[in-house]
C-alpha cells in the first residue's frame, strides 16, 4: 500500500456554495429548528426526548461540547443546551453503526477520499479494529489481543520516551488521572494534549502574571459587572450558551465591548430560545461598541486604550487607576508606566486598524467602569505573541483593580468540556515537582522528571523518527494539528498508532505501519462496571467540578469505558512492574476519586462534594485576590507591539470555525451566521482586496504560504467578499491547516500560530467550480 496516495485532508469536491447576507440576530427559533433537524437526522424521537432532557442537568450528563458552566436556574428539567450542543449530542448518540462489514467493504484508500463531513457521519464505532501492516482494510481484533498487541509494542521500545500519549479535552477526570498515572509508570512525560494547540498561551501568561493558569471569574460575576470585553472570540458559534450570560449581564446594566476582525452575528443581537421573547421578540442588543481590529492588532489597540487612561489619570489623579490595588497587589508598575508613556495613540490606532475616535470611546467606557471582565479565546492565543496578547489584557485589568473582586477578572473561554480538568489531573508534558512527589508517595514508583513533548515537539519527534508509537485518548489529532501534510508523514513514520474513539475520523486513516482503534463509551451512555452504574466528573472553564452520568444504552455491547481501557492496557503493559491495582480501581470510580483526593490539592471530600447538586469550586488564588507568582504579586509586563510588514500580494490569514462544526467535527456544510451555505472551501476577503486581486464572490483562488524555505499550497478556495479588514483574510480549519507551518508557534507556549499565517493568493486557472 502506498500511503502517499492517502488524502491527509478533505479532498476538493464539487461544492455548490450559496452566499447570502449574514443574519443580524443569533439563536431564536432558527436555532431551535436547526437543532431539531440535526437531532432527528441521527436519533429517534424517543431517544431525542430522553437525551435532551438529561443534558447538563443535575443528575444527567455533561454536554460533550464546550466547557461553558451551567447556570443553576436552568438545571432543573429545562433544556440547558445550545444549537451546537444539540449537534454534538446527536453526533455522539446517533443510531448509525460501523461494524466489521463496513471496514471490509471500504478500504482506507477509499475512506481517505471521503470528506471529513462524510467520514464523521458514518456512525459509531462498535468493536476494536486493527489495520495490519500492508493491509488496506481494518479487521476485528478482540480486546485482549488488542491490549496485548499494544503492550508488546510499547515494551519493545528502546526507551519509554519513544512513545507519545495524546489526550483530547473530552476525557473525564477519572480517565485522565489513570491515563497520566499509567504513562508515568511506563516511564515518560510525553503527554501532549489539545490545550497545547489552543489555550496554552493563556495558561502560561496567567501563571506568570496572576499565579494560576485558569480564569478567575465565576458565572455570577457576569451579572454584577460594569463592563465585559470580548476579544478574539466568537461565542455565537463556539460557545453559544455564553450568549445567555451576556444577555443577563446586559439586562443587569453591563456594557459590552467586542474586539475582533470579523463582526460576528452572535455578538450583535441575541434571541434566547429558552424565553418566549426569544421566539417572538426582537432580541437583545449585545455589543455596545465594536472595534474591528486587524489580525493581531490587539496589543496595539489595548496599549492605545491604556495610554488614554494614563493621560486622564495624569490630568485627574486617583480617578482612573486603582492605586490602592496597584500598590498592595502588583509588581512592575513603574516599568510598565515608563514604557506606556512613550506610546503614541494615533500610531497605535493605525497599527490596530481601528478608528481613533472609537479607541477614545472604548477608553471612556473603561474609565467609567470599576468592575471589568475580559473574555478571550483563540483569536488571542494562536499567535507568535499569544502569551504577550494575554499579558496585555491582564495589564488593563490590573490598572483598574479588576481581578480578585466580584464582577471582575479574567475569562479564557475554553473549548472541550473537560480540557481544563485534564490539565488539573496531570495531563501535561511539564509536570510540577510537587505533583510528581505526590504521585510517587501514593503509588510507590519513581516518576520520570524530564519534561516530555508538547504537541509541536511530538509531531517533530515522529517526523524525525525519535518516536515510533502514537496513542491518542480521543480527538482527531491529524486534522487538529498544524501543517497537515507534515503531520501526516510524521504519523506514518510510526510503527503503531492507536486511537481511543467513539466515531471514525481522518486520524484513523492516516496511520503508522500498524493501527488499532479502541472504541469507547460516549458521554451520553451508561457506564456499568461489574453490574454497578458509574458516573464520571469534569471541570468546566470556571473551575467547577461536577458529575456526569450517561443515560443511554451503549452503542454496542463491545464498548469499554475510557477508565476500563486504560486499566486493562496498564495491566497488560506494566504487569508486575506496577503495584497499582488497576482493575480494582475501575470496579468503582469512587476508588479513583479517592486517589485523586490524596494526590491533587483542592479535592478534599471529593466523592461527597461531587455528588452535591452543581458540584464544587476548586481553589483559585487570583479569584481570592492572592497572586502566587514569583514576586508574590500580580505582575505588570511590558509587551512590544508586533509589526507585520507585508510584501506586495501578501495577506494575513486566520483560520476560523463555521457554525456547523465543533473543533474538527463537521456537523454540516452551512455557516448560517456568515451567510455561507453548502460548502467549506471558501476564503473571506475584503472588498478592496478583491479588486486588487481581480476577483469577486464566486471566483476561485489558490493559496500558498512560503515559510522557512518550504512552500505550502492549498488550491481551489471560493472567494467570498466579506466585511473583514484590509490585508486580512479568513478560511475554515481544518481545510486550511495545510498552510500553518509546524515551526510557527507562540513563544513560551508553543501554541500553533493558526490565527496569523502570511499567504499569497492567486487566481485559480479555470476559475470554475
Amino acid at each position: 500500500m502506498d500511503k502517499n496516495k492517502l488524502c491527509a485532508t478533505t479532498p476538493i469536491e464539487q461544492e455548490q456554495i450559496k452566499i447570502t447576507a449574514p443574519p443580524t440576530t443569533a439563536a431564536g427559533i432558527t436555532a431551535v429548528r436547526s437543532s431539531v433537524k440535526h437531532a432527528l437526522r441521527e436519533l429517534s424521537i424517543k431517544t431525542c426526548s430522553k437525551t435532551f432532557f438529561s443534558v447538563n442537568q443535575m443528575n444527567g450528563f455533561d454536554c460533550p461540547g464546550c466547557a461553558w458552566p451551567d447556570p443553576d436556574e436552568h438545571r432543573s428539567g429545562l433544556g440547558e443546551y445550545c444549537e451546537n450542543g444539540a449537534k454534538a449530542i446527536a453526533e455522539e448518540a446517533t443510531s448509525k453503526r460501523l461494524t466489521a462489514a463496513f471496514f471490509a467493504k471500504h478500504s482506507i484508500q477509499e475512506l481517505s477520499n471521503w470528506s471529513d463531513f462524510k467520514i464523521g457521519k458514518s456512525g459509531r464505532l462498535t468493536e476494536p479494529m486493527i489495520l495490519r501492516e500492508g493491509s488496506q482494510h481494518y479487521e476485528p481484533i478482540s480486546w485482549d489481543d488488542a491490549f496485548q498487541f499494544i503492550a508488546t509494542e510499547l515494551n519493545a521500545l528502546a526507551s519509554p520516551d519513544e512513545a507519545i500519549f495524546y489526550t483530547s479535552g473530552r476525557t473525564s477526570n477519572e480517565a485522565a488521572f489513570l491515563y497520566q498515572l499509567f504513562v508515568r509508570q511506563f516511564g515518560t512525560n510525553n503527554l501532549p494534549d489539545c490545550s497545547n494547540m489552543c489555550h496554552e498561551s493563556s495558561g502560561v501568561a496567567l501563571s506568570e502574571t496572576v499565579g494560576i493558569g485558569k480564569g478567575s471569574v465565576k458565572l455570577e460575576d457576569f451579572y454584577v459587572t460594569d463592563l465585559i470585553i470580548v476579544i478574539g472570540q466568537n461565542p455565537g458559534t463556539n460557545h453559544p450558551r455564553m450568549l445567555s450570560a451576556l444577555q443577563k449581564a446586559k439586562q443587569s446594566g453591563a456594557k459590552i465591548i467586542t474586539i475582533n476582525p470579523l463582526a460576528e452575528t452572535g455578538l450583535i443581537k441575541f434571541k434566547n430560545p429558552q424565553n418566549l421573547s426569544g421566539w417572538i421578540g426582537s432580541g437583545t442588543e449585545l455589543t455596545d461598541l465594536f472595534l474591528q481590529v486587524k489580525i493581531n492588532g490587539d496589543v496595539a489597540l489595548i496599549k492605545a486604550i491604556m495610554k488614554l487612561l494614563l493621560e486622564e489619570e495624569e490630568k485627574n489623579p486617583n480617578t482612573i487607576f486603582d492605586h490602592a490595588f496597584i500598590e498592595k497587589h502588583t509588581h512592575g508598575f513603574d516599568e510598565f508606566i515608563t514604557e506606556l508613556k512613550n506610546a503614541d495613540v494615533s500610531a497605535l490606532a493605525k497599527e490596530a486598524g481601528v478608528d481613533e475616535k472609537l479607541v477614545h470611546q472604548a477608553a471612556s467606557m473603561i474609565m467609567q467602569s470599576d468592575k471589568i471582565i475580559t473574555c478571550w479565546a483563540m483569536g488571542l492565543t494562536q499567535h507568535k505573541n499569544g502569551v504577550q496578547n494575554i499579558k496585555e489584557v491582564v495589564n488593563l485589568l490590573l490598572l483598574k483593580g479588576s481581578i480578585g473582586k466580584p464582577g471582575a477578572g479574567t475569562c479564557p473561554v475554553r473549548g472541550h468540556s473537560n480540557v481544563q480538568g485534564d490539565r488539573t489531573m496531570g495531563i501535561w508534558e511539564k509536570p510540577k515537582a510537587v505533583f510528581l512527589d505526590k504521585l510517587e508517595s501514593q503509588f510507590q514508583f519513581e516518576a520520570p522528571r524530564k519534561n516530555g513533548y508538547n504537541t509541536i515537539e511530538a509531531i517533530q519527534a515522529m517526523a524525525d523518527k525519535k518516536a515510533s508509537i502514537f496513542f491518542a485518548m480521543g480527538g482527531n489529532f491529524l486534522s487538529a494539528s498544524p501543517d497537515t501534510n507534515y503531520t501526516a508523514k510524521a504519523l506514518q513514520n510510526c510503527s503503531l498508532t492507536v486511537q481511543v474513539s467513539t466515531k471514525l475520523n481522518r486520524s484513523h486513516l492516516i496511520t503508522g505501519k500498524q493501527a488499532i482503534i479502541l472504541p469507547c463509551l460516549g458521554r451520553t451512555e451508561k457506564d456499568i462496571q461489574q453490574g454497578t452504574p458509574q458516573f464520571v466528573s469534569v471541570e468546566n472553564s470556571m473551575g467547577i467540578v461536577h458529575s456526569s452520568t450517561g443515560q443511554l444504552e451503549p452503542a454496542s455491547e463491545h464498548l469499554l469505558s475510557e477508565p476500563a481501557i486504560i486499566a486493562r492496557l496498564a495491566t497488560a503493559t506494566l504487569k508486575d512492574k506496577s503495584s497499582t491495582d488497576w482493575m480494582g480501581l475501575v470496579k468503582n470510580y469512587d476508588l479513583i476519586r479517592e486517589r485523586i483526593e490524596k494526590t491533587i490539592a483542592g479535592f478534599d471530600n471529593y466523592n461527597e462534594r461531587v455528588r452535591n447538586d452543581g458540584g464544587f469550586y476548586l481553589p483559585n488564588c487570583a479569584r481570592d485576590g492572592q497572586f502566587k507568582t514569583m514576586t508574590g504579586k500580580a505582575n505588570f509586563s511590558v509587551n512590544p507591539v508586533p509589526k507585520h510588514q507585508l510584501k506586495e500580494g501578501e495577506y494575513m490569514m486566520m483560520t476560523i470555525r463555521s457554525h456547523d462544526q465543533f473543533n474538527t467535527t463537521i456537523y454540516g456544510l452551512d455557516d448560517r451566521y456568515r451567510g455561507i451555505y453548502n460548502g467549506r472551501r471558501i476564503i473571506l476577503i475584503n472588498k478592496g482586496d478583491c479588486e486588487k486581486i481581480g476577483v469577486k464572490t464566486g471566483d476561485y483562488v489558490d493559496l500558498s504560504c512560503d515559510f522557512g524555505g518550504i512552500k505550502r499550497e492549498a488550491p481551489h478556495f471560493m472567494v467570498v467578499e466579506y466585511n473583514i479588514p484590509s490585508s486580512c483574510v479568513a478560511t475554515y480549519f481544518p481545510e486550511a491547516n495545510v498552510l500553518v507551518p509546524i515551526n510557527s508557534y507562540a513563544e513560551k507556549s508553543h501554541t500553533p500560530a493558526s490565527k496569523l499565517i502570511i499567504i499569497n493568493i492567486c487566481k485559480h486557472l479555470s476559475n470554475k467550480a
